[in-house]
């Protein structure tokens, strides 16, 4: 099976995850697609292979030296996101992509044009993999496990590449956060990993957001309006102050790079009660821990104003930015570099504007940057992959691996 056939196969799985489920995996459903990969591992002689109770997947591919090499593990997740239908997909391969727009559902009108989409030019003469426009593609991240599953079938094939002990790590939930939760780092027993669920070929990633989530409620005096003059509290109104004290220019479609911000997730009131759901995100530790400070300022402001009962504060973090982790064990990105260039790709370093499972598992010891899997336009029927993007991820496996056994003592 080569690995576009592998990658087709996964993404016949229904695997979308559900917020607020309260169990592990939070759709049973994800262990569909959990089984079959425990028994397609174990046939192609993977060992250790074992699928526990939460629905988290590990595997071996064993030493083939005596060399003492670092044992190197790769990760990627199996659900797909909350955002977008994962049943149903019906990819199709446009052949030799000609620079125009691909019509996705001719009857309904739906188009991925480079009008729009214009990192679809990068991508010219290649296969692209797409969705007939009513559900996600899943490349995010059923691509990163085609490629770890294709890697370690080409590994076994090719004995004569040297190699040490490989672990292979899939889990579920991480579109909601939830991926690493549960990830037995100890068992998983590496060195370091690499989660194999970045987007554009080439992405290197081993920083990303300081995350917080923020929820403000607020409970108000309801009194008839007629006679409320110097009584009411109006719940309703103080959250849109609340919204108003924040800054106007620090929101996600102000911001891009290193910029951090405040993202309001949702709003619900009345006179008596009104919530604020918020994100709070920022790379450089110093502003993030100021951007929460600014939050409880105002929360304090609206207390003195309308009564110390009025507006309650939650502030929650989620995760940090790895790269405080990566940096003591900065071979781990120079490895990732020098196999993309073997594996005829230039390493493109960037900041991820967003969270990763390697985030939160590199802060339970287990430094794990991330890589390109390939695929674009992630939790939309406008999601699309390009064959060739595939394979070199799946080449930048294969000489991790080689390069980690070649640098051994």
């Amino acid at each position: 099976m080569n690995i576009t056939e592998r990658f087709l196969k996964y993404v016949s799985f229904d695997t979308q995850s559900a917020e607020d489920a309260g169990t592990t995996p939070s759709t049973a459903k994800q262990l569909d697609l959990a089984r079959y990969l425990r028994d397609e591992l174990t046939e192609l002689g993977l060992t250790e292979v074992e699928l526990d109770e939460n629905g988290y997947l590990y595997a071996t591919l064993p030493a083939n030296t005596a060399k003492n090499v670092p044992t190197v593990g790769f990760i990627a997740h199996m659900d797909t996101s909350p955002d977008c239908s994962g049943a149903g997909v019906k990819p199709r391969i446009v052949k030799a992509y000609d620079g125009g727009d691909i019509t996705l559902d001719a009857a309904a009108g739906i188009v991925t044009s480079p009008a729009k989409f214009p990192e679809l030019l990068d991508h010219v003469g290649e296969d692209i993999i797409v969705t007939d426009g009513h559900t996600l593609l899943g490349a995010d991240d059923k691509a990163g496990i085609a490629e770890i599953v294709q890697a370690m079938a080409y590994l076994l094939a090719h004995p004569e590449i040297e190699h040490g002990k490989v672990r292979v790590g899939f889990n579920p939930d991480e579109e909601i956060g939830l991926g690493a939760h549960k990830f037995d780092v100890a068992k998983f027993g590496c060195d370091w990993g690499y989660t194999m669920d970045g987007g554009e070929v080439g992405e290197l990633e081993f920083e990303n957001f300081n995350a917080a989530a923020a929820k403000v409620e607020v409970t108000g005096v309801s009194v008839h309006p007629g006679y409320a003059k110097g009584k009411m509290v109006n719940a309703a109104r103080v959250a849109t102050e609340f919204a108003a004290a924040l800054p106007a220019g620090a929101t996600p479609e102000a911001t891009e790079g290193y910029e951090g911000f405040f993202h309001l997730t949702g709003m619900e009131g009345c006179v008596e009660h009104a919530q604020l759901s918020y994100i709070v995100r920022d790379h450089d530790r110093a502003k993030f821990e100021e951007k929460k400070q600014l939050l409880h300022d105002v929360a304090a402001a609206l207390n003195a104003r309308y009564g110390e009962e009025t507006v309650k504060l939650t502030v929650t973090d989620q995760y940090y930015n790895m790269r405080q982790q990566i940096e003591p064990v900065m071979h781990v990105i120079e490895i990732a570099q020098d196999a993309m260039r073997a594996a005829g790709v230039e390493p493109r370093v960037r900041a991820i504007r967003g969270g990763t499972d390697g985030a939160q598992l590199s802060f339970k010891g287990l430094p794990c940057p991330n890589i390109f899997a390939g695929g674009l336009n992630f939790h939309g029927p406008h999601e699309f992959l390009p064959v060739p993007s595939l394979e070199k991820a799946m080449a930048t496996v294969v000489e991790i691996v080689r390069l980690t056994a070649a640098r051994a003592l």
